[in-house]
C-alpha cells in the first residue's frame, strides 16, 4: 500500500478490559504519572485521532499539556501541540466542542461520502473536511494523512476506532495500560469490540516493554515490522 504514518493505538483500561464505566461519569483509569507519559506520546506525534463518539462523549481538547514540550515543538516549527484529526460517518457533531476551539493546530474532519455537505455545512469554519469515501476507509485516510505530513499518528479512541484500526492491520505499536481495579459492568465500552484482528493463538503479537508506573501497568506491543523500539 502506498505510505501511510506510524500509528501508534494508546488506551487505558481496566482489569476486566473496560475503557469506560455505564454510569455516564468520566471513569479514570490512569495516574499522574501515566498521563504525563502520554503527554509526552502526544508531543512527539504530528497528529492524534479519536472517533466522533469520543468528541461527542467526551468533548477532549487533545492538547499537549507541559509548557515545556509545547515550547519544544515550537522550536521545532510546529504547532503547540499535534493536529486533532476525527472520523465520522454521520457528520453529527458540534463545532463548538473542545476538538475545534481549543488550540492552535489544525483540525481534520474524514467524513463519509454521503455527510459531505452537511459536515462542510456544520463544520467548515472549524476545521478541514475531507471525503473518507463510502463507508469511510481508514486505509485511504492513512495514506491521505501521510500526503499531509503526518508521519507519525497517534490514536486514542474510543473502541470502535480501535476495532477498525487494529482489525485493518494499521497499527505499528500498543500502548495498553491496566488500571488496578474491575468494573464489571457489560453495559460499559471494551477496548475492542467484535473484529477479526490480525493477532491470533496462531500469530501472538510481541509484547516489546513491560513498565510499572506507580499503580498502573503499561503494555507495549510491536503489531508491525515497523515497530520503533525507540
Amino acid at each position: 500500500m502506498p505510505d501511510r504514518p506510524y500509528t501508534l493505538l494508546s488506551c487505558g483500561m481496566s482489569i476486566d478490559g473496560y475503557i469506560d464505566g455505564a454510569t455516564g461519569e468520566r471513569l479514570l483509569l490512569s495516574n499522574a504519572a501515566d498521563f504525563d507519559r502520554v503527554d509526552a506520546v502526544r508531543a512527539s506525534c504530528d497528529a492524534i485521532l479519536v472517533g466522533a463518539a469520543t468528541v461527542r462523549r467526551d468533548n477532549p481538547r487533545l492538547l499537549v499539556r507541559a509548557e515545556d514540550r509545547r515550547d519544544e515543538r515550537v522550536a521545532r516549527g510546529l504547532p503547540p501541540s499535534p493536529v486533532k484529526v476525527t472520523v465520522t460517518g454521520s457528520a453529527k457533531l458540534d463545532a463548538c466542542a473542545n476538538f475545534f476551539t481549543t488550540g492552535n493546530t489544525e483540525k481534520l474532519v474524514y467524513c463519509a461520502s454521503p455527510t459531505m455537505a452537511e459536515a462542510r455545512d456544520r463544520l467548515g469554519s472549524v476545521a478541514t473536511v475531507v471525503d473518507g469515501g463510502q463507508p469511510v476507509s481508514l486505509r485511504r485516510m492513512s495514506e491521505d494523512l501521510h500526503a499531509r505530513g503526518v508521519r507519525r499518528l497517534m490514536v486514542e479512541g474510543g473502541g470502535m476506532v480501535h476495532t477498525q484500526y487494529l482489525a485493518a492491520d494499521l497499527v505499528d505499536e500498543l500502548h495498553l495500560v491496566v488500571a488496578p481495579f474491575f468494573v464489571g459492568d457489560s453495559r460499559a465500552r471494551r477496548f475492542v469490540g467484535d473484529g477479526r484482528f490480525p493477532w491470533s493463538p496462531d500469530r501472538r503479537a510481541t509484547l516489546a516493554e513491560v513498565s510499572h508506573i506507580d499503580d498502573v501497568v503499561l503494555l507495549r506491543y510491536a503489531l508491525s515490522p515497523r515497530f520503533q523500539k525507540d
